[in-house]
């Protein structure tokens, strides 16, 4: 099993300068790669293989000495790998088209090999020994180090480990349905109880500071340092913002994985969903894609596993109590009369409880007569 590892790393000034080289060799080899990608396929309608543009590299060393100086050989021969990778992706339509590099975003690099922790410290190949905070204990082996900087100047290694598949620890065999949704953003169904998650609404909390701060940015001279200090404080909004969010799933999918063995949720088409310019803010502020991606992988570390019912499954319209379905019901609408069995339903608590069942119908399907 393969486990990554997020830590904070304190550089020197002189490191700092050194993992600066290291981010612009990486980031000019990937546009460069890209660029030669791009160009062979104007020419020949074919794609050009990684074989050509990583076959380049000796000769782009001997024409730009710096390449070879300032930067671990290794990093250059993943970044061949990982545009690759990028175009793998894009063709089988699961990533858009590469895009070339800006100095002026996050930065990374990857280390594949010959990186080693020493105590509270990583030794880093042509940087050094960096400070890091570790947060818990790296097992296992390490397969690769990614290093990235931060808008905000934060530096953090994600450390790629393998580990040996560990037993199945269950706490019951509950198993939970989930509707998500923009009042309360996740309503739980267990069965015979249902527990709501308030949505915090991370966003709406710093609007006015994040516009403020925006509106002084938009003041400012291009190219100053006074706008590059007030590119950076936007920068640290933003992060607050995403980092609030992140716990709150953390902690949320969390508690849920930790009292459950199978948890089944709808497969939203978000991407479709915050077309509607009235709650697209709402939607991406919730956070539905990254919740139902951390409650997937800790439910497989322990075992569990992940059920996403049809996106079009009438959770909402239909009867918990007798199957019926209504014709419509419009979002306005939050409690609800069956006119088959003159049952009462709260309208997301109905659904979670539609979608548990759905859940449980996949998991058992109807034996054939």
């Amino acid at each position: 099993m393969l486990n990554a590892i997020k830590v904070r790393l304190y550089p020197t000034t002189e490191q700092e300068e050194a993992f600066a080289k290291s981010f612009g060799c990486a980031r000019w080899y990937w546009n460069y790669s890209l660029n030669a990608c791009i160009q062979h396929y104007e020419q020949t309608g074919k794609s050009l293989p990684m074989k050509t543009y990583k076959g380049m590299l000796p000769q782009l060393k001997i024409e730009h000495p710096w390449l070879k100086t300032d930067c671990y050989s290794s990093v250059l021969q993943c970044v061949a790998i990982n545009l690759n990778k990028a175009y793998t992706n894009f063709f089988e339509g699961r990533a858009g088209f590469p895009q070339f590099k800006s100095k002026h975003h996050r930065q990374s690099i990857q280390y594949p090999q010959n990186l080693r922790v020493i105590e509270d410290c990583l030794n880093i190949p042509k940087i050094g020994i960096v400070k890091a905070v570790f947060h818990r204990e790296i097992k296992g082996v390490i397969k690769t180090v990614t290093i990235s900087k931060t808008p905000t100047d934060k530096y953090f290694a994600s450390i790629l480990c393998e580990t040996e598949d560990g037993e199945n620890q269950f706490i019951d065999d509950k198993v939970l349905g989930i509707d998500l949704g923009i009042k309360d953003f996740a309503i739980v169904h267990d069965g015979t109880e249902v527990t709501k998650y308030s949505n915090l609404k991370h966003i709406k909390k710093h609007e006015k500071n994040l516009a403020r701060k925006q509106q002084k940015l938009a003041r400012k001279k291009k190219g100053s340092k006074s706008r590059a200090k007030a590119k950076k404080l936007v920068a640290k909004v933003h992060e607050k913002v995403s980092n609030s969010r992140q716990d709150f799933l953390h902690k949320v999918s969390r508690k849920l994985v930790d009292e459950s063995e199978i948890i089944t949720v709808e497969n939203l088409n978000v991407k479709g969903l915050v077309r509607n310019r009235k709650l697209s803010k709402s939607i991406s502020d919730a956070g539905w894609g990254m919740f139902v991606n951390f409650l997937d992988y800790k439910l497989k570390r322990k075992g569990g596993q992940l059920i996403e019912i049809d996106r079009f499954f009438p959770s909402s319209k239909m009867c918990s109590n007798c199957g019926h379905v209504v014709d419509k019901l419009t979002l306005d609408i939050r409690e609800w009369e069956c006119p088959s069995c003159k049952t009462c339903h709260d309208r997301d608590e109905n659904a979670a409880l539609n979608i548990r069942n759905e859940g449980i119908r996949i998991l058992n399907p109807p034996s054939a007569p």
